[in-house]
Order: C-alpha cells, then structure tokens, then sequence
C-alpha cells in the first residue's frame, strides 16, 4: 500500500512538473512575442518620425508652388489687360478709318507717354 501512495506521489508530481514545465515555455514565449512587440514598436515611432519630416518638407514645396502660381497669375492677368488695350487699341484704329496712323509726335507702337508699348510692358513686371 505505501508503494501505491507512493506511486500516486510520484505521478502527481510528474504531473505538476509538467504543467510548470509547460507554464514556464508559456511565460518564455509570450516575453519573447513582448520583446518583438516592442521592436515593431520602435520601428514604427522612427517611421512615424521620418514620414512627419517628409511630411513637412512636401508642405513646405506645396507653400512655395502655391507662391509661384499666385505670381505667375497675377503676371498673366496684367499681361491679359495689357493685350486687351492693345486689341481695343487697334479696333478703335481700325474703325475711324483711312487716315493718320499715330497721333502727332507718336510713333508706331509707343503708348500714351511716348514710351515704347514693349518696354511699358516689361516695366509693369
């Protein structure tokens, strides 16, 4: 009879050393998942960082494009008005018919200051 109590201790104790055997595997692989966990972790903050830089310098290009489109706007439009009084210019002229083709004193393609129409333009800009 003690050899069968015996056996039965035995046979617990194989037992509850294979459930610690098994809770111990258990605690190593979750603290190793732990550890990758927060090597992904550290991974994504420094990517989080590079795309917050990367982020800022596109923001800074957009600023500077939206700066030069608003410029070449504003030229194109003084340009627009500059081409229409030349057009108005020139049907007024065509229709008062035959006759001088300048004021007096004015000569062909000088604006109201007696300053070349060209050279108006360019300094407009």
């Amino acid at each position: 009879m003690a050899s069968l109590m015996l056996d039965n201790a035995l046979a617990r104790l194989d037992g509850a050393l294979a459930q610690l055997e098994a809770a111990a595997r258990r605690r190593v692989e979750a603290e190793r998942g732990r550890a990758n966990l927060e090597t992904e972790l550290a991974l994504m903050q420094d990517d989080r960082a590079r795309l917050a830089a990367e982020l800022d310098g596109a923001t800074a290009r957009l600023g500077d494009v939206e700066t030069a489109a608003a410029d070449v706007d504003q030229r194109l439009e003084r340009a627009m008005t500059v081409i229409g009084a030349v057009i108005a210019r020139a049907q007024a002229d065509a229709e008062a018919g035959p006759g001088p083709a300048s004021a007096p004193g004015r000569e062909d393609g000088e604006d109201d200051e007696g300053e070349p129409a060209a050279a108006s333009l360019a300094r407009e800009h």
